[in-house]
């Protein structure tokens, strides 16, 4: 399985692109040995018992991960929809990443874009012994502050009606996370329509989708999310997913205290643990991690009630060196730790490096191994054991079994 990567061996990746080669596509973006439901008569004894072991002491049944994606091309009348720009050739580096996240997902024909994905996702999740329940999630289109679409800026497409036909398609394995842009004219009606239906999680990414999570004319949606107990779950920190460009900025953690100052339960996707934004509480305004930011918001103790960090992607290459270790070392926040996977993107080979977990001491070599082994047949388990094994490099601590249990009253129930 690779784990690392030269500059050299990318370059070919690029380069190949062009040519529609397959082999270095499923090298990057999945590199699995078999079907998940052979995972366990494929794998090792130690294997075995890592998968044991983290399911140790939790309610199995009762397991949420409250960020996967629901991905696709419309190719049955789904409404889903991802930007020309990333299928052309003409764009190469938008390209690259497209057919990456094919790969990883299964999608081996585009024409059945749709289904190949759904099939893909509810096999992983159904070899899983009591796999528990996966929040998947809307994502609305890029809107201009007059409450117009920009098709150009909007990356991929997943309407909410959608999620709501897969939840009710599926009730033992979804909850619904509907997507609604504030700067949409008809922001507030959608919001109470889903409200309605039973929906109590909403879905952003600033960086792609363009919305100022400080922008005081949104207020009136904030107090509609407070009247229906809605909780938001946004993107914080640098996006690296999808094309943001100059929005990187509205990944700032502080520009969230507006909703949170209103009431509005909020969890910080990736506990913004990547990138850096303007520190708006200095004079100076200079830039300082995110994850700083987001550290300094849940150390303030009037959101200790309504704000949540959210683990997903913290074990990637490119995030795991720093704020890994002191979310590990710091128990007194974990009841505020949600677990995540942002699935499709643990199946991808490029940025899942247990090799270098292995090298900074979160696991040991043996671990390592098994680990290998359990994502060859299943990535979706495979991030669910890696966050359960990884340890504090110098005192030991693990994340505890609180960041596995939802702190949430609703969701798990639909």
């Amino acid at each position: 399985m690779i784990r690392k990567f030269t500059t050299l061996f990318i370059s070919l990746i690029f380069f190949t692109t062009l040519q529609g080669c397959s082999i270095l596509f499923n090298k990057v973006g999945g590199d699995f040995k078999g079907k998940p439901q052979a995972l366990q008569s494929n794998i090792s004894k130690e294997a075995r018992n890592l998968i044991d072991e983290a399911f140790n002491g939790l309610n199995k049944n009762s397991i949420i991960d409250f960020h996967t994606h629901i991905i696709g091309l419309n190719t049955h009348n789904s409404g889903t929809f991802v930007n020309p720009a990333m299928q052309s050739i003409w764009h190469p580096i938008r390209n690259l990443r497209y057919q990456v996240y094919l790969n990883a997902a299964g999608i081996s024909d585009v024409s059945l874009a749709d289904s190949l994905y759904l099939d893909r996702f509810t096999q992983l999740i159904k070899a899983i012994p009591g796999h528990g329940k996966y929040a998947i999630m809307a994502f609305d289109k890029h809107y201009k502050k007059d409450g117009t679409v920009d098709s150009s800026l909007t990356e991929f497409y997943t309407p909410n009606s959608y999620i709501f036909k897969l939840t009710d398609q599926y009730p033992e394995l979804f909850i619904p996370v509907i997507s609604v842009h504030p700067y949409r004219k008809d922001a507030i009606q959608a919001l109470e329509k889903w409200a309605a239906k039973g929906a109590h999680f909403v879905k952003w990414l600033p960086n792609a989708m363009g919305m100022n999570a400080a922008d005081s004319s949104i207020i009136p949606f904030y107090k509609t999310m407070v009247k229906y107990d809605m909780v938001l779950i946004s993107h914080t920190g640098e996006e690296k997913a999808v094309e943001a460009k100059e929005w990187q900025k509205l990944g700032n953690p502080l520009l969230f205290r507006l909703p949170l100052d209103l009431g509005v339960t909020v969890v910080m996707a990736h506990c913004a643990s990547l990138g850096k934004s303007v520190d708006l509480d200095s004079e100076g305004k200079e830039l300082v991690p995110n994850f700083d930011l987001f550290l300094r918001l849940m150390d303030d103790p009037k959101y200790k009630k309504n704000l949540f960090g959210e683990i997903s992607a913290l074990t990637q290459y490119n995030r795991f060196d720093g704020p890994l270790q002191v979310l590990l070392e710091r128990e007194d926040l974990h009841k505020r730790l949600i677990n995540g996977s942002d699935y499709p993107l643990p199946a991808i080979n490029i940025i899942v490096r247990t090799s270098n977990l292995q090298d900074k001491d979160f696991i040991s070599e043996e671990e390592e191994e098994a680990l290998n082994e359990i994502y060859s047949y299943n990535p979706l388990l495979f991030d669910f054991v890696v966050k359960r094994t990884i340890r504090h490099p110098d005192t030991g601590k693990k994340f505890s079994n609180d960041v596995f249990l939802t702190p949430f009253d609703f969701g798990s129930s639909k």
